[in-house]
């Protein structure tokens, strides 16, 4: 299996620095700050970039399994919120909030959502976030 890299470098103190990070592969490189992460400030941060890899890694996860079960989905869009608070002197990552929404012929609600369950469960980035509360709101649609 490939390894998979990003580079992150940070100038200057927490409050005033800037950084940038950039993916190994090179389809993404962008700015963040401290406003970016714990603020609103413009540019991207680490929770974000964990939302999208959780969110992506879900979609493929619930395709697999329903494909191994005999269904072919349509479309699985998903969308994942990372929540980072402050904690113990400093800051956690405490929540994946999953949000998704599948279409899939042939599929009963309860099958549905047994397998959306065991996505995840079992997709590598929930995995990679077990100390983290991850929930799931998933509707099927269509």
């Amino acid at each position: 299996m490939p390894h998979r890299s990003e580079k992150a470098e940070w100038k200057g103190n927490l409050k005033e620095g800037k950084g940038k990070m950039a993916f190994g592969s090179g389809a993404f490189e962008g700015q963040y700050s401290f406003a970016s992460r714990f603020e609103n400030g413009t540019g991207t941060n680490p929770e974000e970039l964990i939302a999208a890899a959780h969110a992506g890694c879900f979609s493929m996860a619930l395709s697999g399994i329903l494909a191994g079960a005999g269904f072919e989905p349509k479309r699985i869009s998903t969308t994942a919120k990372v929540s980072v608070e402050p904690q113990d002197g400093g800051f956690a990552i405490t929540k994946s909030a999953l949000t998704m929404e599948a279409e899939v012929p042939g599929i009963d609600e309860a099958t549905f959502m047994q397998h959306a369950n065991a996505a995840k469960a079992g997709c590598p980035v929930s995995k990679a976030l077990a100390g983290v509360q991850i929930t799931l709101d998933a509707k099927l649609v269509g």
